[in-house]
């Protein structure tokens, strides 16, 4: 009996380690197994960081360098970047600079693209990123309608001449192209204003001032709202009506821009393309768009002449933007702090 007990003993023994190496054998291979998952999933999420990260990198430098009004810099930082040197207009510029800094608390500036769209682009931009409404002009007339009020019922149809910027584009199709700038136009302003939240509404103008040909189709829509205005007035000075303002006698003492058709061949058709805004088309944008621009032109520093408004004229109700320029050619937007 004692010896049955004793192989019963061993076999269960026996059994037991063969089970267990059996066992151990399997075990290893699966932590293998599992170590060498580990192993492929860290890499492949050390990869799929890295991809991550590079393509969110690509798409900030594609952003950044398309952006149109860069983010904010410091004011007397960027002055002293541009205008180094001890030469009687460097001087000059940094004093006119200290003063906006000093006097006028503009702290910051945003740098807006140098091209021949630059004051209607940093217009709009403020008036798109501050959320200011239409013009209540705007509000009681549909504006998709302007060009053929001005084709079909005024009989404009030289505006089959109209110059699309840099595009330099007329014929038949500028009335087709001219209802998209406008319906541009119409649909970005409203999305962007009915965006109370400032953060978002500053992403949705990033986003849309990134988009060359979004942006062209704003200014050119702007520019044509100019041109209405302009025929608009032309007929009520020839029609002896109400009286009209007085910047568009200006506008009509030129040689060059004696009549509507004059105005947009030399002026409106240049715009965005060889020539920027002149100080009159000022007047008449700040005017059409009911805001106050109040202008600091730093090469008029110390003369009667450095703070501008245009127009000069205009309603309290109005909201006021401000622009930057040392030239009269580029503007930036100047950024206030108390």
């Amino acid at each position: 009996g004692r010896h049955e007990v004793w192989s019963w003993t061993t076999a269960t023994k026996e059994s037991l380690c063969l089970m267990w190496q059996k066992v151990k054998v399997q075990l290893m291979l699966s932590m293998s197994f599992l170590a060498a998952v580990f192993w492929y999933c860290r890499r492949l999420y050390s990869f799929l960081a890295q991809l991550l990260k590079w393509w969110s990198n690509y798409l900030q430098t594609k952003l950044i360098r398309n952006l149109s009004v860069l983010t904010e810099v410091d004011l007397l930082g960027y002055s002293a970047r541009e205008w180094k040197g001890e030469t009687k207009q460097a001087k000059h510029m940094r004093e006119a600079y200290e003063e906006l800094f000093w006097s006028c608390h503009i702290k910051y500036l945003r740098q807006v693209r140098r091209d021949n769209y630059s004051a209607v682009r940093a217009v709009l931009f403020q008036i798109f990123s501050q959320g200011i409404p239409f013009p209540s002009w705007m509000k009681e007339r549909d504006i998709l309608k302007l060009p053929e009020k001005l084709l079909y019922s005024q009989g404009c149809n030289w505006i089959q001449q109209y110059s699309f910027g840099p595009e330099r584009y007329t014929g038949p199709n500028a009335f087709g192209k001219l209802r998209k700038c406008m319906e541009a136009l119409k649909t970005n302003w409203a999305e962007i204003y009915v965006t109370k939240d400032h953060e978002e509404r500053g992403n949705m103008c990033n986003t849309l001032f990134s988009d060359e040909s979004k942006e062209h189709k704003l200014y050119e829509a702007i520019k044509f709202i100019m041109l209405y205005e302009v025929v608009e007035a032309y007929e009520q000075i020839k029609n002896r009506e109400e009286p009209v303002h007085n910047l568009f006698s200006l506008i009509f003492a030129r040689d060059t821009s004696s009549d509507p058709l004059s105005f947009m061949m030399n002026h409106l058709n240049s715009i965005g393309d060889s020539i920027c805004l002149d100080q009159v088309e000022l007047f008449l944008l700040g005017y059409v768009l009911e805001v106050k621009i109040r202008v600091y032109r730093l090469h008029r520093f110390n003369t009667e002449e450095f703070q501008v408004n245009y127009p000069d004229e205009y309603r309290r109700e109005w909201n006021e933007i401000s622009l930057l320029t040392e030239d009269d050619h580029y503007y930036h937007i100047p950024l206030f702090r108390t």
